[in-house]
């Protein structure tokens, strides 16, 4: 069930422990090959093959397009809310939900830059409510569901996600074609940071100054299918265990 289409009297009778499905995504430079709304366009695509399979079980929220892609700005055209102002964006977004009595929020993210002040806003939202047992909060990225792909696909050459890289590049020319710029000639950038496993602060120049990071020059759109239905399914695995949660 799309949200944007429903009245707000079909929302009020909706049952409470339907899981509210809050996508977020961003529009930032994905190198020289792949339009700025790439991660909006796939967390979109995951998450309606995920829907068309869990029919009315589950309701999803329009997508947050504006993410928290400020190491992204030396290149023109991102979009970004600060690493603060979207912890606060998200956690009044949550508040709604709760205000209005679903009990079980899930952020599905599409974008890594997210993931920090997402985990954030979830933590914060529960401490605002501890002395509820009925509340399930989650964040989700989609390609961190559990599946190996590689495993699965054994042609890709790349063994995670990266940015605009070999997984992004397949999946769009499986999905928009007519979106994707010249990636064959691009070199790839390697996905690893020096000091691993110690978090690093960076921004995208200290890793790429083309913007890309991976090898987007190894995908096709064979691969893309690929990619997009391992997602799917490991997105509709993951509703299916919020839907049969029980409160302790």
């Amino acid at each position: 069930m799309q949200l944007a289409e429903l009245s707000s009297y079909a929302i009020a009778e909706l049952p409470k422990a339907t899981p509210v499905v809050i996508p977020l995504a961003a529009m930032e430079q994905h190198g020289r090959h792949l339009p700025l709304a790439t991660d909006s366009l796939l967390c979109a695509e995951v998450l309606r093959r995920a829907e068309e399979r869990l029919a009315d079980r589950v309701l999803v929220a329009p997508l947050q397009w504006l993410g928290n892609s400020d190491h992204h700005l030396e290149f023109c055209g991102t979009m970004s809310a600060g690493p603060r102002t979207y912890l606060d964006l998200l956690n009044d977004v949550l508040e709604t939900f709760l205000t209005h009595g679903f009990r079980r929020l899930v952020l599905f993210n599409g974008h890594g830059g997210n993931d920090v002040p997402a985990r954030q806003a979830i933590f914060e939202t529960r401490q605002r409510h501890r002395r509820r047992s009925d509340l399930l909060l989650l964040l989700t990225t989609y390609w961190a569901l559990g599946s190996k792909p590689q495993e699965i696909e054994p042609s890709l050459v790349q063994r995670q996600m990266g940015h605009a890289c070999e997984w992004e590049t397949s999946m769009m020319l499986r999905l928009r074609p007519d979106l994707v710029g010249d990636y064959q000639s691009l070199e790839p950038i390697s996905q690893t940071m020096p000091l691993e496993p110690a978090a690093q602060g960076w921004i995208t120049p200290d890793r790429s100054q083309v913007g890309h990071i991976g090898n987007p020059s190894a995908a096709t759109a064979v691969k893309g299918e690929k990619l997009l239905s391992i997602f799917a399914d490991d997105a509709v695995a993951m509703l299916e265990r919020v839907m049969a949660w029980r409160a302790p």
